[in-house]
């Protein structure tokens, strides 16, 4: 194989991600867009092929935005393209999550959806399930997303993790992570998004702790390559549901 087709072989390769945000109201939307996520979507993924689909609730609801995370992988661009279309085709998705499918426009389940394509970085390609013990109530996902000043320092963020190996500093720590992404249609662009989890906000926090004071992390953020390529950031922490694959 030439250099071409390997390097294209190796893009190919890693997978596309959409992570869905529910934004909502009430209880009662919750509660049937869950029913919907359970009963329906969840279910009918897993038909299509995907093996994982994971949900998540903020650890701290906000009342004027309430919001439900849903994060589906897909092999490629194609396949996550075609979702929805395929759904269409399932009856018993169309029948299981009629009360969501079929809502009236006075009485809808959300207030809007929120959606963000996403692939795979070559250092890590596709997802992987975390390796925890505690229960999943007690879990504490943290997803971060790391807005740049302009595209050229997001290319130099993004390679700060595959080149400068960052994601290898998180996995030597056992931070457990289920993705790291960059951002390729979203409302935060240019930006890239990852999630690691931990047993507890405790264990959370004293893995970042050690990741802080690692002598990798240290020599890492002082090199000039790296410097100032990140803008903003923002940390959300999330449970997952019961139904959660991951």
């Amino acid at each position: 194989m030439s250099s071409l087709n390997a390097t294209t072989a190796k893009a190919a390769a890693r997978e596309y991600y959409q992570l869905k945000i529910y934004h909502y109201k009430t209880l009662e939307q919750e509660s049937r867009i869950e029913q919907y996520l359970q009963q329906a979507y969840v279910p009918a993924v897993h038909r299509a092929g995907i093996k994982y689909v994971g949900v998540f609730k903020p650890v701290t609801q906000q009342d004027s935005d309430r919001r439900i995370y849903v994060f589906t992988p897909f092999s490629s661009l194609n396949k996550l393209a075609g979702i929805e279309q395929l759904l269409q085709t399932d009856v018993k998705y169309l029948t299981d999550g009629s009360d969501y499918i079929d809502a009236d426009y006075k009485n809808a389940p959300y207030n809007r959806i929120e959606s963000i394509i996403l692939q795979a970085f070559p250092g890590m390609p596709s997802t992987v399930v975390p390796n925890l013990t505690a229960p999943k109530a007690e879990r504490v996902y943290e997803l971060r997303s790391y807005e740049s000043p302009t595209e050229k320092y997001n290319v130099n963020k993004v390679r700060m993790f595959n080149v400068g190996d960052e994601i290898g500093l998180f996995k030597r720590l056992n931070f457990n992570a289920v993705f790291y992404s960059e951002v390729i249609s979203g409302t935060h662009m240019p930006n890239l998004m990852y999630m690691t989890t931990f047993n507890s906000k405790v264990d959370r926090d004293k893995h970042w702790d050690a990741f802080g004071n690692d002598a990798q992390w240290k020599t890492l953020t002082a090199e000039d390559e790296y410097k100032n390529n990140v803008s903003h950031a923002d940390i959300m922490f999330l449970h997952p549901t019961k139904y959660s694959d991951f």
